[in-house]
């Protein structure tokens, strides 16, 4: 053990004159040691840590309400619209249970997922985005050229023997966020050049062409997680603007281009969906009935009578249905429960411990607002109508499982916030 008493330290400091270069740096190092050793023992003593290990604290607990509300109520909501198509259906052998069954199942398995996610520490996750995303990738491509076809579009991959498939595009929506929220992290000053903000951009907008050939509507959707996490994250407001414009024609050509006709088609009867009230315009007529037919308080839970003219109702056109069975007061409700939803997400965002989950907070944030936003104007007419899940509350399996995860990472992200002991 070296001699740290001051006698010691006396007879270096007599000694360092005439000592060489060498014998020096020894008593440098020697110095050096008595002075850990001393303040550690001090810190000891006093009971303090030098770096103190901050906790974890408990996840937002109005946010996991919330989303457990919204679960419950899309379960539902699911049986009260589709019963009847389940029912008078024989590619469902008349089981009226068919498809409540189907989402009370992936509704458990998400909220597995998701419990998982609470409890999994959120910054491990930033050692398998790079992998995630090129597996994501490879997905995307994959599903062009093997995917199932349904209502036109191919946009799932069927699991063999099993009848199970999940679409590649729910799976990019959060690794699209990671991903990109853990590149920015990685390299801290790299939106503040051109450069920088490129590199950003071409992470977003490869998964974002591959979806956009067959989904635009999702691919609407990555493409703005990506520009709030970029939006938030950046400091030169101009680089957005420049960005609009290719962005922007982009847009133009995925609508006009004669291979994608039927999007055209969309945007002209939704500006007048009663020139063709049985055809073209038929879904946007039935959900328009549905809406003004509710009232107030609605017709009641299962009472719907568009419900049986619309295709698919427990789907993309959900919310319509909810207008009529709930009516104003329940829409409202529903809307609410988002509107708390994003706002929670937005304080865990400012509040977060680091930028990573700062940022991938902002992006789970965007994903359901976005979502709900969408759904919710098609469903009124607001905008053309395209296919968009509602979240939590719309059928479907894929959709339920990785929002659910998302919303585990969310939650986790919350047990880590500044000013917290």
């Amino acid at each position: 053990m070296p001699n740290f008493g001051g006698e010691a330290l006396g007879q270096r400091k007599s000694a360092y004159n005439t000592s060489t270069a060498y014998d020096r740096d020894k008593i440098h190092k020697l110095d050096n040691e008595r002075r850990k050793h001393t303040h550690g023992k001090a810190n000891v003593k006093a009971g303090r840590n030098p770096k103190p290990k901050r906790k974890a604290g408990a996840a937002d607990f109005t946010l996991f309400l919330v989303v457990i509300l919204l679960v419950m109520f899309g379960v539902v909501m699911v049986f009260s619209s589709s019963y009847y198509y389940a029912l008078t259906n024989q590619k469902f052998n008349n089981d009226m249970y068919h498809f409540v069954k189907r989402q009370a199942m992936w509704s458990v398995l998400g909220i597995f997922a998701m419990m998982f996610f609470i409890n999994f520490p959120y910054r491990v996750i930033k050692k398998f985005t790079f992998f995630a995303y090129m597996a994501t990738l490879a997905c995307l491509v994959i599903v062009l050229f093997v995917g199932t076809e349904a209502n036109g579009s191919v946009r799932s991959i069927a699991i063999p023997n099993t009848g199970i498939g999940f679409q590649p595009s729910e799976v990019a929506k959060t690794v699209v966020t990671l991903h990109l929220s853990n590149y920015i992290a990685s390299n801290k000053r790299i939106l503040e050049t051109s450069k920088g903000f490129l590199k950003c951009c071409f992470i977003l907008i490869v998964p974002v062409v591959l979806i956009g050939v067959e989904n635009l509507s999702t691919a609407v959707v990555v493409m703005g997680i990506g520009v709030c996490i970029l939006f938030v994250s950046s400091p030169k407001i101009w680089y957005f603007f420049a960005a609009a414009v290719p962005v922007s024609l982009m847009g133009v050509v995925a609508v006009v281009h004669p291979e994608f006709a039927y999007r055209f088609d969309r945007v002209k009867y939704w500006l007048d969906p009663f020139s063709d009230p049985t055809d073209k315009g038929f879904q946007i007529v039935q959900s328009l009935y549905a809406v003004a037919s509710g009232g107030f308080f609605g017709l009641g839970i299962g009472q719907s009578r568009q419900k049986t003219y619309v295709p698919e109702p427990y789907n993309d056109i959900i919310f319509a249905i909810i207008c009529e069975e709930l009516g104003m007061f329940g829409a409202a409700v529903v809307i609410a429960l988002f509107v708390v939803l994003v706002c929670r997400g937005i304080k865990i965002a400012m509040n977060a411990e680091d930028i990573f989950g700062s940022l991938v907070a902002t992006g789970i944030t965007a994903l359901i607002g976005i979502q709900a936003i969408i759904n919710i104007a098609v469903a009124t007419n607001s905008m053309p109508n395209t296919g968009m899940a509602l979240p939590f509350i719309s059928y479907g399996g894929s959709s339920m499982v990785f929002t659910l995860s998302s919303m585990g990472i969310l939650l986790n992200i919350s047990k880590h916030q500044r000013g917290r002991e």
